[in-house]
């Protein structure tokens, strides 16, 4: 169901924007997959820093498949608005190593 515009009490229109569930800031984990490769980690990494300048890169945990082939890094990020989680979604999900973002 489509969110419906609400009325001020000047008459004009304004959309009604859902809360969020997460309180801002707050430290938001985000899951990144990909192939175990040479350079994934630091360009997540890398990635990660440039959302969030107090990144600290020893907080990453690290998980390799059964195989070894892939590769999971949980980054702790400080969350400091839904904008930006959802431009680092963006940008992660884009990036050509990465697999999958959760």
């Amino acid at each position: 169901m489509p969110i419906q515009p609400k009325q001020t009490k000047e008459g004009k229109a304004q959309a009604q924007t859902q809360e969020s569930l997460i309180e801002y800031p707050s430290i938001f984990p985000i899951k990144v997959m990909g192939k175990n490769v040479e350079g994934f980690l630091e360009a997540i990494t890398h990635i990660a820093h440039s959302f969030d300048p107090s990144f600290d890169p020893s907080t990453i945990e690290l998980r390799p498949s059964s195989s070894a082939h892939y590769l999971g890094i949980t980054l702790n990020i400080n969350a400091t608005s839904r904008e930006q989680l959802d431009e680092l979604y963006r940008t992660l999900s884009t990036h050509p190593m990465v697999k999958v973002v959760l």
